[in-house]
């Protein structure tokens, strides 16, 4: 009890790389969180699918857009588009993707997803 701890992304724990993006992880003193950088043409069931071998991404999400947009889609068909500044939950079965030219930015907060997501 009592822990604390600081980390930047800049320096992170483990830094996870795929096709037109990567992940940067950092883990604290009871959770993990992580930074998404995802160039444009990255679509999570092309360059993360392969990764992990499920039909869609099976993570729950909860984070921050820092700058940049996604489109996403989920496994009943709903969709919606989330940009810079929008604060995030996405529970598991959904497929994603940058819109237009600008990189995706955010953050993770949920802890299980930033340990596991885009890892073997």
């Amino acid at each position: 009890m009592g822990e604390a701890a600081t980390k930047r992304f800049e320096t992170p724990d483990e830094t996870r790389d795929f096709e037109h993006g990567r992940v940067d992880v950092v883990r604290l003193a009871g959770s993990t969180a992580a930074q998404s950088t995802f160039g444009p043409g990255w679509r999570w069931s092309t360059d993360i699918k392969p990764v992990v071998g499920t039909d869609s991404c099976q993570a729950h999400h909860v984070g921050y857009c820092v700058s940049g947009s996604l489109h996403v889609v989920t496994d009943e068909g709903n969709e919606f588009d989330l940009g810079a500044g929008d604060v995030y939950e996405i529970l598991p079965g959904h497929d994603a993707w940058v819109l237009g030219d600008a990189t995706f930015s955010g953050l993770e907060f949920q802890s299980q997803t930033a340990e596991k997501f885009a890892a073997s």
